[in-house]
């Protein structure tokens, strides 16, 4: 069925189908269902295709959206199926449900009056249902060869049949016959049955699960129990001689081999077939094996038997055989199991360790290293550090405490290092529960879950529950020690956590059920359709093949041809035929029906029934045509609503309208009209009626409806269509304003007012009419036209509100902030530019506004505005404001006063560097063309590579790239008489330590050489060795050596004194070295024995000696762990190789284990120390005996002879306990008893004992107290009701009046409390309950003495019952909604709850619920689509539901954007107009999200909103973009460029060489790319070539002009092109003043050279031998003024020769002589070297001076270099490097330099 248009609402739609019902002939049958549609539908019941009509025995209840079928006394001819059928304005839905009634069980005989007995009361599970078991089968535990016997009786009807499972498997599928006996029987009391299963000499193959089913016609039960099979304990054969069999046969082969990872698991699977089935045993080095915490042994689902060893140990290496036998023989299978252990281990492993419940465990390890981290785990759980788990590490040690054992603790405990390395150990914990649950059990969904505990105790009482709800006792057994949980058949329900609790005392599994994936039912088969009578078909199907296990039902679509939705009919639970009729569908059509198959596992594949029917609805009239009665010229419309969705025809006048078209006319030039229907509504629309067409008849016919009404047509008077409300305009000028009123006749008449004046029409103002519209034009629009406007006709008006104003003034330039800089005097003009030339602008100076005068003129120019600063002062900087409507343009303006050049920096600056680092001298001038000149240490710098000077506008730049030593000094910066100081002093990189770059750790036996070495960044950097913070000596036992950058220490021959931490500290890094130098083992030579056992008197005399080896060792002593100090009460010895321990005064609480331990070894003493018996020393005779009265107090005493002793006191032969009036005391050796009131009780013979055992000494008291009156109750309590949160009062009197009386509930002992209060007023005693509640109901007790009294409360529940119910709501998408109720009464907190769709609300923070006393309110805040649904509110008593409808918000675009051409430079305004208001949406430009800001103006007005972009380039082209939601709306923005010019051009110009040439070009534009060229070729930026853009200036700027710098220069701008312009560079004349003077000089010295020319500028070029030189290294060259400088140190003789100065034309000549010295060898290599084998040998000789030749012979001849000889020098030194030195390399070597020579031996070792 389609859905019907939105504004009909929805069809029906069952919430919950009916359910099927069955019930006995004569009893209460009732249908219910759940249906909801907009608006609420009609509900009917059927059978047998007739509507049901209420009667005596037959009603329909209805609760809001719950309907129900109440059939009172059922019979026979009741039972069939019963439809439901739901219907509305939108559609109709259906649902069907069986009714089956029973014949009730025949009659038993009657017996006679005598002999009838008494009829027992029913038992569970008697009355018709699904089967109860009464008893369930008990878990047993029993040894192998017993019989067995498990017994279950099971209630139902009718009658259950049972049968029993082992393990999930059919008893003959698992034994033969002769194995089990089953016998069957009946339900003890009631109808149902029983039956046993016996097994005959049990074996232990018969452990496992055994599970009884009970299942009949209504459902399905089942319970289960444990059964295990223990192997009896082994008795000694009857035959005396006759030997034991062997437990495991010989194997006849060599076992399989099996490697695992210590800490890793094992397991072993061994698969056994055999029948009967064979019995398991594991085997473990020849002996049985039995599971405990680290081996498990269990059986998998494939039937194999497991054995698996957790965190395999060393110790559990061996020989595992898994011996498998039955009466049929035996078989073997074996592995040897070995067990690799890791490199890293601990030194000392974990220890198993006891703890008892409450108390505490300490598990304590070693590692090897106190740095290697470890995890605590308990089994896979990781353990945390916490309260309960406190883990501490102490060195090595690593310890763990567990806190508050409990039984879950019991487990095995794992410490790990890194690699996974484990230590393992056990912890059992001791209390009333031996064997704990598992951490978590994992089962299959439909598998049987068993859980086990055993407990200390036999016969104890457990409770075991889930998730703290208790367990039913038919799945819980217990046998002496053991408890067994049995859940057969577990489902996802059963998952929880898992608890049994005996006393304090639990343990707890997490039970987790693995879901089995089932598979949906089988689809029905022989699907037929069979068209029979006339609007009706038959539909017919089997079930499907194969039948389903679970229950399942059959669900009947339909589907009208054409339409894609399937709708569903009915669901029925039989297969056979259904007969659908013409009312099941909506509409008359044609129908196409499908099935399928639904259970709880899920739905079938649909069946389609082949062909298709045609159906047609009954229809009924619901709501008639009525009269109608219209003005005028409008359109009449006719309306009627059927029961069904039908075709229909309308007749005008009698003239039958054609259908088949929506619109049409009567005939030509007649009425028109359109027809129209939507789901059940038929409407006729007759269009612009006229006045003639008045009394005309309109009639509908269809197929069982026919009805007319009337047209009735007045003549309307005129009103206003449009506008509704007063309307306000906003214009600005010269913009079409037109004002327009619509009324509803065409070409009435109508006047235009404005401010209460009729306007007249003019050109500037326009009225035009159009039909029914009227119109005021202005073409342009001015200021003076704002007003308000009315259009007035008939005494009705329309008004509009209409503001015209001047457009907004936009800034054009400039767009970006100015900054000026100016000096002292200088013209300074700010200008700014607007869009519109009559814009006023004002201008404003640091925030006021600015005023003319003579020292600040304001000029304005058409659209340029200017301020002038005609001779600007250093006061007349800041910051200055152009304001132009809201735009502004900022400047800021510098005046820097002439006197000062330099800007910054204004003081000295100082500059610290490292060697090779950048640093950068800056100084900023005020003006960008003045020049500067960096001096050093007062010589002007030369730039080089290693010296840039760089300038960029007023800043001026020194750079050293990477700056050395001999760069430090002070640097300046000089203009005119004006410098800038800069210091710059460079240090040394700080000394790093390239290796070790973590701390070193060496370990070395005594006199052994250890040698520690460090590698530093630097040769020459000092270090420092320390031992333990003190700086080392060099001495023989320790060595210092420095070979580079590498330092070494050298403990040649290493003692255990000289272990620590030494440091290699080089200053600015620290290496770190431990060194532990081990000793030789030092030993316990006696006694031999390591553990020994003395025994010693108290007080008395107890000495422990032993001697070690050798004799110097130290020991340590330890009693119970503690290590021990020497005082007076405990002597440590050392004399010779003896050690002793002596306790001169031994007393009772010194003995314990006393342990003597060396380095290596320990001896242990466990010594014991008897004490003398213990004596009472008062009363020295028998004390006569002690009468008190009641409630006085009474203290018994006596005296032992040691204060220490432990006593017993007891009463009457019971031992005496702390509390209830008694107190014991011990005061040194004074044992007391205090009774602080004594009573009857109190009454006997005290003993005070010195020991447990019989015969210890003792002393007697005798108490006797003397008897206080009776006590007795004189009235008895009175039974209560009463209401809940109502009082209750229980009376009662005793006697005598100040007797004490105890009130009891429910057995226990009444505590006063804020609910329970308890009064005395003389012999009359009250308990009162305030506020009762249901769980107060009970029994109170009140005991007086020896009597007692008792009296039952009962507390009655309140109804909490809906005084006002919930109500249908509908709401649009977005609104809050409040749905509420009213109570009968004020509920409690949770009393009442809100469903939807029956299920609890998610949880949701737009979902909030709250209570005012009796208002319930479900709040639901911005409501969405997916809110609508049902929604009701429960308790307990009442429930009512409300629908609640969500209408969707729609947003349109009423006027979208429009495209946009804008010039470079200007604005853009986009405006569209939405449906709604208040919509927040955002403005896009290519994709990027606008913010608004200066040039860009957001603005939202009600449904419109408008962008405003300003000051728009080129860039800015693309397209602009609205969205909101999933709305979008876009156009396209385009920008036009403005084609940029060039102003002002330079003139020709003439320099002279040297100078620099400036020429410079002003363009239109700020922005914009030129091309610059000489002679025609394109220019780039070099050094001496600056291109500058200043504004819209461009400057070429060529420093230090040369003859070839001449020619012409040209300067493009797009299409735009100025010049050439014509460089000419005049030569410059130079001439030599001072001549060069030639110089000689000795070698190593210095020689300078001086050189005066006639002209400061020129640069001159310096040459020594035809070579250039350049200043750096030992050439040094400088100007100062008009002489030029050459220095040249450390002369060589190659550098004798010519030296030439060219200054331009001009030149001077000069020779320079150097007289060489002889060349002399400085530093030499050893006499002797020796080299090993294979190495590299290096002879290394310092000469005199650089540059020096040597030579190297061998033998008398000279080498050569080659693959085997090589000759390296570095400044002064040379070195010879011998490859791969063999032994014929060995000889003399010999290096001549200059007359002097060096020898050397080469020796070579090895091979």
């Amino acid at each position: 069925m389609k859905a019907g248009s939105g504004d009909q609402g929805s069809p029906p739609c069952f919430l919950r189908f009916p359910r099927p019902v069955r019930v006995v002939s004569g009893a209460e049958a009732e249908l219910k269902c759940v249906v909801l549609g907009e608006p609420p539908p009609t509900v009917v019941w059927e059978k047998g295709g007739q509507q049901l009509a209420a009667s005596e025995r037959l009603s329909f209840p209805a609760d809001g959206a719950e309907h129900g079928l109440l059939l009172s006394g059922a019979l026979p001819t009741d039972a069939g199926v019963y439809v439901c059928r739901a219907r509305n304005a939108a559609g109709e839905a259906y649902a069907a449900a069986a009714v089956t009634v029973l014949e009730p069980p025949p009659p038993e005989p009657e017996l006679q009056p005598a002999e009838r007995p008494l009829p027992p009361p029913p038992p569970p599970g008697a009355g018709e249902g699904a089967p109860v078991f009464l008893t369930g089968p008990r878990s047993q535990w029993v040894l192998r060869g017993a019989e067995v016997v498990l017994t279950c009786q099971v209630g139902g009807l009718p009658e259950p049949t049972l049968y029993w499972e082992k393990d999930g498997m059919a008893l003959d599928e698992v034994w033969d016959s002769s194995h089990f006996v089953l016998e069957p029987g009946r339900a003890e009391g009631g109808p149902g049955g029983s039956l046993a299963l016996r097994i005959l000499a049990a074996r232990l193959p018969d452990s496992g699960v055994y599970v009884c089913h009970a299942r009949n016609a209504h459902g399905h039960a089942q319970a289960g129990a444990l059964l295990q099979v223990h192997q009896p304990p082994e008795s000694p054969p009857e035959d005396p001689e006759e030997a034991p069999a062997p437990v495991v046969e010989p194997l006849k082969c060599a076992p399989k081999t099996f490697w695992v990872n210590e800490g890793k698991h094992a397991k072993f699977r061994c698969y056994v077939m055999g029948k009967p089935e064979p019995e398991i045993e594991w085997h473990w080095e020849g002996r049985p094996l039995l599971p405990d915490r680290r081996r498990l042994m269990y059986r998998d689902r494939d039937g194999g038997f497991v054995l698996k060893v957790l965190y395999c140990q060393a110790k559990d290496r061996g020989l595992y055989v898994c011996a498998a036998r039955n009466s049929a023989g035996q078989t073997l299978s074996a592995v040897q199991l070995h067990v690799k252990e890791p490199r890293l281990r601990f030194t000392r492993p974990l220890q198993d360790v006891e703890g008892r419940e409450h108390g505490i465990a300490v598990l304590e390890c070693k590692v090897p290293n106190a740095r290697i981290p470890t995890a605590w785990f308990r089994e896979d759980q990781r353990l945390l550090p916490c309260h309960k788990y406190e883990q501490i590490e102490e060195g090595t040690v690593r310890r763990l405490i567990i806190h508050r054992l409990k039984a879950d603790d019991d487990g095995v405990y794992l410490c790990e290092m890194r690699s996974r390395v484990r230590t393992v150990a056990n912890v059992t914990v001791k209390g009333p529960i031996l064997k704990r649950l598992p951490r978590k059990l994992d089962v299959l969904e439909g598998e049987n879950a068993v859980l086990l505990v055993e407990t200390q105790e036999a016969g104890v009482e457990g409770h075991w529950s889930r998730d703290g709800e208790e367990l039913p006792a038919t799945c819980q057994s217990s046998s002496g020690h053991m408890h067994a949980l049995v859940l057969p058949g577990v489902t996802r329900e059963d998952a929880g956590e898992v608890t049994f609790s005996v006393g304090n005392s639990r343990t707890t599994t997490l039970l987790r059920v693995k879901c089995v994936k089932h598979s949906p039912p089988g689809p029905p088969v022989l699907a037929e359709m069979f068209k029979g009578h006339k609007n009706t078909v038959l539909l017919t199907w089997k079930p499907p093949e194969p039948a389903p296990e679970t229950p399942f039902i059959y669900r009947l679509e339909r589907q009208e041809v054409g339409s894609e939705d399937w709708i569903q009919c009915f669901s029925i639970e039989k297969a056979g035929a259904v007969e659908v009729p013409g009312d099941c569908v909506p509409s008359e059509g044609d129908y196409r029906f499908r099935v399928c198959t639904v259970s709880e596992h899920g739905r079938s594949p649909h069946i389609v029934f082949h062909g298709s029917a045609h159906l047609v609805p009954t229809a009924r009239l619901v709501a008639g045509l009525e009269d109608v009665q219209v003005y005028d010229g409008e359109d009449a419309v006719f309306s009627l609503d059927l029961s069904t969705i039908i075709q229909g025809t309308w007749f005008l006048n009698g003239e039958e309208l054609k259908s088949n078209e929506p619109e049409g006319q009567v005939a030509p030039g007649a009425l028109r009209y359109r027809v129209e229907q939507k789901g059940l509504q038929h409407r006729l629309i007759l269009q612009a009626v006229k006045h003639q067409d008045s009394g005309a008849l309109v009639g509908f016919s269809c197929p069982g409806v026919q009805d007319s009404a009337a047209l009735t047509i007045q003549e309307s008077p005129v009103h206003i269509l449009s506008p509704q409300d007063k309307v306000s305009l906003t214009f600005t000028t010269p913009e079409r304003v037109v004002l327009t009123c619509e009324l509803s006749r065409a070409d009435f008449p109508a006047t235009w007012y404005k401010d209460g004046q009729k306007v007249e029409e003019s050109e500037s103002l326009v009225l035009k009419v159009d039909g029914r519209k009227h119109r005021l034009i202005l073409p342009e629009a001015e200021v003076r036209d704002s007003g308000e406007f009315e259009c007035r006709t008939e005494g009705v008006s329309a008004f509009f509100d209409v503001t015209v104003r001047d457009p907004p003034v936009h800034i054009v330039d400039p767009r970006e902030h100015v900054f000026v800089h100016a000096i002292t005097s200088e013209c300074v003009m700010l200008t700014c530019e607007v869009d519109r030339e009559d814009a006023p602008v004002r201008w404003y100076k640091d925030g006021q506004e600015v005023e003319q005068s003579d020292l600040m003129m304001l000029e304005s120019e058409g659209p340029h505005h200017r301020l002038v600063l005609p001779a600007a002062q250093p006061s007349d900087g800041g910051e200055f404001q152009c304001v132009a409507g809201e735009e502004r343009a900022y400047f800021t303006v510098t005046i820097t006063d002439v006197s000062s050049w330099i800007v910054y920096p204004s003081g000295k600056v100082y500059v610290a560097a490292v060697r090779l680092e950048r640093v950068v001298l800056t100084c900023e001038l005020c003006r960008p063309w003045a020049e500067v000149r960096w001096t050093k240490d007062g010589e002007e710098v030369v730039e080089s590579p290693a010296l840039l000077l760089q300038k960029e506008d007023t800043v001026r730049r020194l750079v050293l790239p990477a700056v050395q030593l001999e760069d430090s000094g002070e640097y300046l910066c000089e203009i005119d008489d004006e410098s800038a100081s800069f210091t710059v002093t460079v240090t040394e990189p700080p000394v790093r330590i390239i290796y070790p770059r973590d701390e070193v750790t060496l370990i070395a036996v005594t006199l052994e050489c250890v040698v520690l070495m460090c590698e530093l960044s630097r040769e020459d950097a000092p270090v420092r060795w320390y031992k333990d913070g003190l700086e080392v000596e060099e001495s023989e036992a320790l060595v210092l050596e420095r070979d580079g950058p590498r330092c070494r220490l050298v403990l040649p021959a290493a003692l255990p004194e000289d272990g620590g931490e030494f440091v290699c500290d080089a200053g600015d890094d620290s290496a770190f070295f431990t060194v532990t130098v081990t000793a030789p083992p030092e030993r316990i030579v006696h006694p031999a024995a390591r553990c020994l056992d003395l025994q010693f008197g108290t007080p008395g005399r107890v000495e422990l000696r032993c001697e070690v080896a050798p004799a110097g060792s130290q020991v340590r002593w330890y009693k119970d762990g503690l290590e021990v100090e020497a005082s007076d009460a405990l002597l440590l010895g050392a004399e010779g190789p003896t050690r002793t321990l002596t306790l001169p005064h031994a007393q009772p609480e010194d003995a314990g284990e006393y342990v003597c331990e060396t380095r290596d070894e320990a001896i242990t003493f466990n010594v014991s120390l008897a004490e003398s018996p213990v004596q009472f020393l008062a009363p020295e005779a028998a004390p006569s005996p002690l009468c008190v009265a009641p409630g006085e107090p009474v203290v018994l005493s006596c005296e032992l002879s040691r204060a220490g002793a432990p006593v017993f006191w007891s009463h009457n032969g019971r031992p005496v306990q702390e509390g209830e009036g008694l107190e014991l005391h011990a005061e040194g050796p004074r044992r007391v008893l205090c009774i602080r009131a004594a009573g009857l009780a109190h009454a006997g013979l005290y003993t005070c004992q010195s020991r447990a055992a019989p015969g210890a000494p003792s002393v007697s008291f005798t108490v006797q107290v003397a008897e206080p009156p009776p006590v007795k109750l004189v009235s008895e309590l009175t039974p209560l009701t009463v209401h809940e949160g109502d009082d209750a009062t229980f009376r009662c009197e005793v006697s005598p009046p100040d007797a004490d009386v105890t009130w009891l509930r429910n057995g226990a002992v009444v505590t006063p409390g804020p609910q329970l209060e308890m009064a005395q007023n003389g012999s009359s005693r009250t308990l009162t309950l305030r506020s009762c509640q249901l769980g107060d109901s009970g029994t109170v007790t009140v005991q007086a003495g020896s009597t007692a009294t008792s009296a039952r409360l009962h507390v009655r529940e309140t109804e909490l019952l809906f005084l006002r119910r919930l109500q249908d709501v509908r709401a649009e998408e977005g609104q809050d909604v409040c749905l509420e109720v009213e109570t009968g009464r004020v509920g409690a907190a949770g009393a009442v709850r809100w469903v939807r769709g029956g299920e609890p609300l998610p949880q949701d923070s737009r979902l909030s619920m709250a209570q005012d006393g009796h208002i319930h309110r479900l709040f639901i805040h911005g409501v969405i689509l997916a809110d609508q649904g049902t929604y009701g509110c429960e308790s307990h008593h009442d429930r009512t539901l409300a629908r609640l409808s969500v209408r969707p918000k729609q947003l349109k675009v009423l006027q979208p954007l429009e495209d946009v051409t804008v010039s470079e430079g200007g604005s853009a305004t986009f405006q569209l107009e939405l449906s709604q208001e208040g919509v927040t949406g955002e403005w896009a430009r290519g994709g990027i999200r606008l913010q608004p800001g200066p040039k860009c103006h957001i603005h939202a007005e009600g449904h419109t909103h408008r962008l405003v972009l300003n000051g728009l380039g080129l860039a800015d082209s693309g397209c602009v973009s609205f969205m909101v939601d999933s709305l979008r709306c876009a156009a396209r923005l385009t920008v036009r460029e403005v084609p940029v010019t060039i102003v002002r051009g330079p003139q020709d110009l003439e320099v002279t060489e040297g100078d620099t040439a400036t020429l410079e070009w002003e363009l239109s534009q700020t922005l914009a790319d030129v091309t610059w060229e000489k002679d025609g070729c394109a220019l780039t930026p070099s050094p001496r070539l600056r291109l500058q853009a200043l504004g819209t200036r461009r400057l070429l700027q060529l420093r230090r002009c040369s003859p070839s710098d001449a020619g012409t220069y040209s300067c493009a701008v797009g299409t735009a092109c100025v010049g050439p312009v014509r460089l000419t560079v005049r030569e410059r004349a130079v001439a030599v003043l001072s001549e060069l003077r030639s110089v000689s000089a000795r070698e190593g010295d210095g020689a300078t050279f001086e050189c005066t020319v006639s002209d400061a500028e020129t640069t001159g070029r310096w040459e020594l031998g035809g070579r250039p030189l350049k200043p750096g290294g030992r050439v040094r060259i400088r100007q100062e003024g008009k002489k030029h400088i050459l220095v040249l140190s450390e002369l060589r003789a190659e550098d004798a020769g010519e030296v030439r100065f060219q200054a331009g034309p001009a030149q001077s000549l000069a020779l320079l002589e150097v007289e060489a010295l002889p060349l002399q060898m400085c530093r030499r290599p050893p006499l002797e070297k020796t080299v090993l084998v294979g190495r590299r040998a290096v002879l290394e000789v310092t000469v005199s001076r650089l540059g020096g030749h040597v030579c190297w012979l061998r033998e008398g001849v000279e080498l050569c270099p080659g693959d085997k000889y090589e000759m390296r020098s570095h400044g002064p030194t040379h070195s010879l490097v011998i490859h791969d030195v063999r032994p014929e390399d060995q000889g003399a070597y010999c290096c001549q330099a200059g007359q002097d020579s060096a020898h050397t031996r080469l020796l070579v070792e090895g091979e």
